[in-house]
């Protein structure tokens, strides 16, 4: 997938996504159409991790800023302004490299990753953060990750 600048176009159109999925084996995901999680990277090789909030779904845990999708809104707005929103990421410096998807079929979480053209400070700007960091890629699974980020990660180290 080519890379691409990364436009936000504020607030999207369409009915919040913020509402729990139930899967036919009772499994709960958040987003009634989806969600999306942004990965950015930062020109040291590192990447923006999340210490999730203790009350959150697997709270405690280590993740990528990202939540639930908007109707109408495509994977990679709703993972830019959840990444905003949590995180005070600048859309402005991001620069998409690809995205991958998991999709159950009832539900899907697409992950976006992204080249930051700067190292930033982040900001915890919401309650769904304790701490934000930069990560090298090497340290990542010294941290106790989200299940299903610890999944994901190999796979995404291995396009990184």
């Amino acid at each position: 997938m080519p890379r691409r600048p990364v436009r936000h176009a504020g607030v999207m159109s369409g009915a919040s996504g913020d509402e729990w999925v139930e899967g036919p084996d009772g499994a709960k995901y958040w987003g009634r159409y989806g969600a999306a999680g942004l990965l950015v990277v930062s020109p040291e090789l590192e990447v923006l991790l999340q210490h999730r909030a203790v009350w959150s779904h697997f709270g405690g845990t280590w993740g990528m800023p990202g939540g639930a999708r908007h109707e109408h809104e495509s994977a990679v707005e709703a993972a830019v302004r959840e990444a905003g929103e949590e995180a005070g990421v600048p859309p402005s410096l991001l620069e998409v490299r690809f995205s991958t998807v998991l999709d159950l079929g009832y539900w899907s979480y697409t992950t976006v990753v992204a080249d930051a053209a700067e190292r930033f400070d982040p900001v915890v700007s919401d309650p769904e953060s304790i701490e934000l960091r930069w990560i090298a890629f090497d340290r990542v699974t010294e941290l106790p990750l989200h299940p299903r980020f610890a999944e994901a990660w190999p796979a995404l180290a291995a396009r990184l």
